[in-house]
């Protein structure tokens, strides 16, 4: 069970206004995650949100010759010369496993055993983020508000929940310095067959769920991974049947790709703000109704950060920036 405040306490207790860094799609990218850390830290904000997808997408062998000599691409270094790898590797979130050349044949050949590095290297990754996260805000209880996006493996929310400085509950409602806060992560389904899709009538009846709990849907923040369908924000390229981009007169075709089921709650529960993501080449931000809604689209495998900064008072957005860098 959850109680809320009634709608004078909160008043009360927010007349100042709160400042929010919202990114989303960091794709494992240790220099984007840093920038993103620095800029909560270089604006003091109270409230830094992560928006989902945080696993990186491919992982990359480095062969262990001997003698301080190892492998990659066809390339040999040294230890120096490796180090230096596997951090341009680590700010572009690229996984990488040390293995001997016998194990990486076998690995090839079978999906499973490429699964479990994968599940090692996004743990090891995520628990690393969360030692950086607490080395840089000691002494701060400023939180940290996680989304698992579509390409997130569902036993990332057990590493999450290993921290304190991490808030993380899909369909749980948090209190956000007065406003009632929820993230979800699924998305509609996309031609790539990710971890977390759910057709569009499953996910309405999810988020109708959590919605119905609000006590005040218009002061609460959504921070849902899929944007809302026919936006500024979901705009991706229109693929053909082998999934290459469209170009017609030499400009690739856009298409809208968002979610119906998440335009719809919004539509009707008209909350304070909504925070996207998912569509990396759909930065933005709309309107639904009286609901301002940002997607800081993602350039994580170029290690540049994409954010909002966001000023929230009881009752309205103040303002908000687009950052990045």
């Amino acid at each position: 069970m959850i109680f809320f405040r009634k709608r004078d306490k909160i008043e009360k207790k927010n007349e100042k206004p709160i400042k929010i860094l919202f990114a989303s799609d960091l794709h494992a990218s240790y220099v984007t995650y840093r920038k993103f850390l620095n800029a909560g830290l270089m604006y003091s904000v109270d409230v830094l949100v992560i928006g989902g997808d945080l696993a990186g997408k491919s992982l990359k062998p480095i062969v262990d010759m001997g003698n301080n000599k190892f492998e990659v691409d066809g390339n040999v270094y040294d230890e120096q010369g490796i180090a230096k790898v596997k951090k341009s590797m680590e700010d572009f979130g690229v996984y990488y496993v040390l293995m001997t050349r016998e194990e990486v044949e076998e690995a090839k050949a079978n999906p499973k055993k490429q699964d479990e590095y994968f599940r090692v290297a996004i743990k090891g990754t995520l628990r690393r983020w969360i030692e950086i996260a607490e080395e840089k805000y000691k002494g701060l209880e400023t939180p940290i508000f996680v989304n698992l996006g579509n390409d997130d493996p569902e036993y990332m929310f057990d590493v999450l929940k290993e921290s304190q400085r991490f808030k993380v509950g899909e369909k749980e409602i948090f209190d956000v310095k007065g406003h009632e806060f929820f993230s979800y992560g699924y998305v509609n389904p996309t031609p790539w067959n990710t971890f977390r899709e759910k057709p569009e009538e499953d996910i309405y009846r999810d988020l109708k769920e959590i919605t119905d709990k609000l006590s005040n849907p218009s002061g609460a923040i959504y921070n849902i991974h899929a944007p809302p369908y026919f936006t500024n924000l979901d705009n991706a390229p229109l693929l053909d049947k082998d999934l290459k981009p469209v170009v017609k007169g030499g400009e690739i075709q856009m298409s809208h790709v968002g979610s119906k089921s998440v335009r719809k709650i919004i539509e009707e529960t008209s909350p304070l703000l909504g925070l996207h993501g998912h569509i990396h080449e759909s930065r933005g931000f709309d309107r639904i109704g009286n609901t301002l809604v940002l997607n800081p689209g993602s350039e994580y495998n170029s290690g540049i950060l994409h954010s909002y900064l966001i000023v929230v008072d009881p009752e309205q957005v103040k303002a908000y920036q687009f950052i990045s860098g």
